[in-house]
């Protein structure tokens, strides 16, 4: 199978902490944190800084580009998937799925751009796809 088929989604968990990472998400745009303090980026956003303890994050753009660090592809039935590791532009890698091409062809080291795909009755979910 050369593209993934479309499947439901399911919507992800939102609470207060992570609201501006979804809203974000369903105007098309992908957010990350970084420390105010150590100047780090991070993901999955939260109010401390995993590298310093400090709790002067601010959500920060994120070009939506990067490349695949590692990925595996998953041959259930009835449909092929592929979830990786992408290296974003902006040093921060994220676990995610690889959607809209043939699953054969992904590669590390391989450029991708983010993707917003809907859920079931929740915000978008930021994938990726070749570049």
């Amino acid at each position: 199978m050369s593209v993934r088929e479309e499947r439901p989604i399911p919507a992800p968990p939102v609470n207060p902490e992570t609201r501006p990472f979804w809203d974000a998400a369903a105007a098309g745009r992908l957010l990350l944190k970084r420390c105010a303090a150590c100047t780090q980026p991070h993901h999955y956003p939260r109010v401390i800084c995993p590298f310093c303890g400090s709790d002067r994050t601010e959500w920060t753009e994120a070009t939506g580009r990067g490349t695949v660090y590692s990925y595996s592809v998953f041959r259930r039935a009835p449909i092929p998937y592929a979830i990786a590791y992408v290296t974003l532009a902006e040093g921060v890698t994220m676990m995610t799925n690889i959607v809209d091409c043939d699953v054969d062809a992904i590669r590390i080291g391989q450029p991708v751009r983010v993707v917003f795909k809907p859920t079931e009755g929740g915000p978008p979910v930021p994938m990726f796809t070749p570049a």
